[in-house]
């Protein structure tokens, strides 16, 4: 009978074993799944960003419809303050990397710390019309939560307090 049990242990062990490597393997390949590739479609066109798609995990300030539009931030310092301290900004920000600055475009990717979602965050200065515009969307998945409208009236509010 101590022979069968030592066989169930034994078992039971690889059982676990084998279970905890699947539970981790899974884990790494949602949590590396998460990011999804650099979309090619980002940039200024003719003076715009790209249009949201159809869900609602992207805000604009370029859209239309009330699902996705967002207010520009209409400024009174240069241009080249406004980009500074844009830039200054999402330094500060852990979650955010600057992937293209230029000296009226900005791209930015911000990673979520837990699941390692990314969106696409985009900032276009009119300079004429002394006007930031925003982009911001996540990559994959459906909703956002209201995460990319926040992060945006967050960025407004803190470009709106250095002046």
């Amino acid at each position: 009978m101590s022979g069968f049990k030592n066989s169930l242990s034994n078992l039971n062990k690889t059982m676990r074993s084998s279970i905890c490597k699947k539970f981790w393997l899974c884990a790494v390949l949602l949590i590396t799944g998460c990011s999804g590739e650099r979309p090619s479609h980002l940039g200024a066109i003719n003076g715009h960003l790209a249009e949201c798609p159809h869900t609602p995990n992207c805000v604009s300030s370029f859209s239309k419809d009330p699902e996705h539009q967002i207010s520009p931030l209409q400024f009174a310092s240069t241009p080249e303050k406004l980009i500074k301290d844009l830039k200054t900004i999402l330094q500060e920000i852990e979650e955010a990397h600057i992937i293209t600055a230029g000296e009226y475009y900005i791209y930015a990717e911000f990673t979520s710390k837990v699941f390692r979602f990314v969106d696409d965050v985009e900032f276009l200065l009119d300079p004429q019309t002394q006007t930031l515009h925003f982009r911001s969307a996540s990559r994959i998945g459906h909703s956002d939560l209201g995460v990319n409208r926040e992060r945006i009236e967050t960025l407004k509010a803190a470009l709106a307090q250095k002046g």
